[in-house]
């Protein structure tokens, strides 16, 4: 929906917009002289109260025109009437969880860039989400688009209930997005999850979100990551950052090949690029690593985003051959892990 279905009752204003699959509602304390519900515009409204000082706002309905006032501003802002607004989703009653606020949200970035951006599979358009299960006794997050695998680990502060589900990328980015607004201004600490068949929803302070679920099964994912691998480096992760981006400019629109070679006796990577338009590019980095000498050829946007979501200063590598899958995580931590899935040569 275009509109905001604006709700004044007792000593609140109540916010509300909803598109059909994503509805959100925030609460703010006000004085209210007469009760009364009616629909704006949200971005003439939005854009409109970004101007506003911070002087207190007064608002009234005359008519079908919602008027604004804020000092020696008044604006007159026309809408309709909030019996033409769809009915809006409660938070249905499911399995309910509380999460470190931060990680929680920190994490979801980490997975949902691996998301599938078509729907050819639906279930591969989401992120898939298992609390309690049998692999981690926390909540595990995993996207994949087939090219590339993210999952992440987030511990439970409470909830006993074991759960799966798939949240749409869109729902996932909406919840980052609010997230990241209210952690500027508010200092709690634990944001509440709800999953329930059809349904999930996030709660923080005075907002909170709901969103329909992907219905179908997740593939197990977990079959696809190695148990072992027979090269091992670590590596200064804004240093390959550097490399990796250098050696991009050197690459052939729409394959964005990288090749890593990793050279044991040296204790080196040498990250390299050919392009028949603009040229080639070599470069090496110092690295630790163990086991065979081994080479990888990669596509060098799948790295990148895995690497600049470590938030790690070092981070490690593991190959086994060059068409296999190889994982780069944080170094010391296995809590983040991220799969890529070799360019066949």
């Amino acid at each position: 929906m275009e509109n905001i279905l604006i709700y004044a009752a007792e000593s609140h204003l109540e916010l509300s917009s909803t598109n059909l699959e994503t509805a959100i509602k925030t609460t703010i304390r006000a004085r209210v002289d007469e009760s009364g519900t009616f629909t704006v515009p949200a971005k003439t409204l939005a854009d409109y109260v970004r101007l506003l000082n911070d002087e207190q706002v007064e608002i009234q309905l005359e008519e079908n025109e919602l008027v604004v006032k804020c000092g020696s501003s008044k604006t007159k802002i026309k809408g309709s009437q909030a019996e033409d607004y769809p009915v809006l989703p409660e938070l249905a009653e499911g399995s309910s969880y509380s999460l470190p606020v931060e990680t929680f949200r920190n994490a979801l970035s980490k997975v949902v860039v691996a998301v599938a951006k078509n729907e050819i599979r639906p279930e591969l358009s989401g992120v898939f989400i298992q609390i309690k299960g049998e692999r981690y006794d926390g909540l595990v997050m995993a996207a994949t688009d087939s090219y590339r695998l993210a999952e992440v680990r987030v511990p439970v502060e409470q909830g006993e209930e074991s759960v799966k589900c798939i949240i749409p990328a869109r729902v996932a980015y909406e919840i980052i997005r609010l997230l990241g607004s209210a952690l500027k201004i508010k200092e709690e600490k634990a944001v509440r999850l709800w999953v329930s068949e059809n349904q999930i929803g996030i709660r923080y302070d005075s907002f909170e979100l709901t969103g329909r679920l992907i219905t179908g099964n997740y593939p197990d994912y977990t079959q696809i990551i190695p148990a072992q691998f027979k090269t091992n480096a670590n590596f200064p992760v804004s240093l390959m950052v550097n490399k990796i981006k250098a050696a991009s400019l050197f690459t052939t629109v729409g394959v964005n090949a990288v090749s890593f070679d990793l050279n044991v006796s040296e204790k080196s990577i040498s990250v390299s690029s050919t392009s028949t338009q603009t040229g080639e590019h070599s470069s090496q980095i110092e690295a630790e690593i163990n086991g065979e000498e081994n080479s990888i050829l990669l596509n060098h946007r799948y790295v990148l985003d895995g690497l600049n979501h470590l938030e790690t200063e070092q981070a490690e590598i593991g190959v086994n051959s060059a068409d296999t899958p190889c994982m780069i995580r944080p170094n010391g931590s296995d809590t983040y892990l991220y799969i890529v899935m070799p360019i066949r040569q």
